[in-house]
Parts: C-alpha cells; structure tokens; sequence
C-alpha cells in the first residue's frame, strides 16, 4: 500500500504517523507525532499539522488562497493538536495579511468545511458540516458553528459563542451569546453552552445583565456601553464583551426583534 502513496522526502514527519494510500504529501510539510492521515488527502506546502492529529479522506490543507492578491508568497496552515478535519474540508494557505490560516488544538471541523486565507480558528471549536469560512475571519476559543452557515469575510465570532444552521453573517458576533435568525440576530446567552464548560450560575446571570443592558434597556450602543461600565459589576466576562464590542468596527448583530 505504501508504494500508492507520494511523500516529498523532505516532509518532517514525525514517529508513529500513520498515512494511508493515495495521499499526497509535498515537501514543505510538517506533520506531529501520532497524527492519523486518511487515504485520498492531499496535504501541500506550507501545511504545518500538530500531534494526534485525524485529517479524513478527501481534505485538501495548504492550498494556495483562492485570492486575486496572492503573488506566491511563502505562508503556511497551521493546526493544532488533536484537531480533527474530517472528508473533503479544504484549508487555505495564508496570504502577507497575516502570512498563515490557522486552527487551534482540539478542534472539530466536520465535512466539507472551507477555511479560507488568513482565518483564524481558535482552541476547541466545532464548526459543523459545509460551514464556509471567508478570509480574514476570526473565530475565537469554544465557538461552535452549526451547518451550512457561511461567514463573510473580515468578521470576528466572539468566544463561547454559537451560530444557528443556515445563518449568514455579516457582522461580529459577541462572545457568550447564541446567534440565529435572518438577518443573524442576538437570540440570547448560550447559557447551555457555558454551563458544560463549568462556568457559575452567577456569572452567567452577570453576562444576560450585560446583553439585557446592550439590546433591551438602550438603543444607541454607546450609550449601552457607558450605562453597562457605570451600572453593572465589574467581572472579566463584563469586560470581554464590551472590549470586543468596542474594536467591532463592522458593527455586532442585531439585537431581538430588529433592535
């Protein structure tokens, strides 16, 4: 089965890497210790794969980016450890906006899912079959993203956060909330979420005060955002999110009934 396979004798592999037949390896590769690759996966230079890694059949990682902009220059795809890509996902390399694509340790991308040039994906994400991720994205720690969503490009998906089937989105998603709807709107705190990731009863109280400060009790954000600082107990989460809100220079998602 070994002879099927073609590894540019210049890939850094380490020990007890397990590569099925019909794969692909080119020679600016590295791929870390215990890492599982499928048959049929095509991994190109640039690819920079962590330990324990799974990449199923079908994936293609390290691809030139699919942007008119790009004029060759050397980039990479960075995934973390225990990250697992299932059949046919596609990762594109970085261009010399950030010089990298990555993806975080013990992640999940499920099949058919596209990250595209200069996103980066956090630790511990899952992002669900035929999620599309444009260029520039960020997504940060413990997202997930259910399927068919698509994601345009240059937005920042806050942590914790958790985005409905089928959505678009077009703008920044904060942190800790639940997005769904069309247009995408706020559809509360991912209090689920946040409970199996062990966080307090009151802090999750903590975080609705901030969102029922930002979408029911003010329609002017900057308003919400001075009421919230001056009103509301000062905790890390409270912080989090109006920084993130702050820099979101594309704006947040609307809130509940189109406020």
């Amino acid at each position: 089965m070994s002879t099927l396979r073609q590894i540019d004798p210049a890939a850094r592999i380490a020990e007890k890497v397990e590569i099925g037949p019909f794969t692909t390896i080119y020679g600016d590769v590295e791929i870390g210790e215990g890492s599982w690759i499928g048959p049929n996966v095509t991994i190109m230079d640039g690819a920079r794969i962590g330990r324990n890694c799974r990449i199923f059949p079908g994936s293609v990682i390290s691809a030139i980016p699919q942007d008119l902009k790009f004029e060759g220059e050397i980039t990479t795809t960075e995934i973390g450890d225990n990250t697992t890509i299932r059949e046919c996902c596609t990762l594109n390399r970085g261009t010399k906006d950030k010089w990298k694509t990555s993806v975080g340790a013990n992640c999940l991308l499920m099949a058919y899912v596209h990250i595209a040039h200069d996103a980066v994906v956090g630790n511990n994400c899952i992002l669900a079959n035929n999620a599309n991720i444009a260029g520039h994205v960020e997504i940060e720690d413990w997202v997930i993203i259910e399927g068919v969503v698509a994601v345009q490009q240059f937005i920042r998906i806050g942590q914790h956060s958790f985005v409905a089937g089928g959505s678009l989105v077009r703008k920044n998603v904060p942190p800790f909330v639940k997005a769904a709807r069309e247009p995408l709107s706020f559809a509360g705190v991912n209090t689920v979420g946040l409970r199996r990731r062990g966080f307090e009863n009151e802090t999750i109280a903590h975080i609705e005060d901030v969102y029922r400060m930002i979408y029911v009790h003010n329609s002017n954000m900057s308003r919400a955002i001075h009421a919230a600082e001056l009103e509301l107990p000062n905790t890390a989460e409270k912080q989090t999110i109006l920084d993130f809100i702050r820099v979101s220079d594309k704006g947040i998602i609307r809130g509940p009934q189109g406020l």
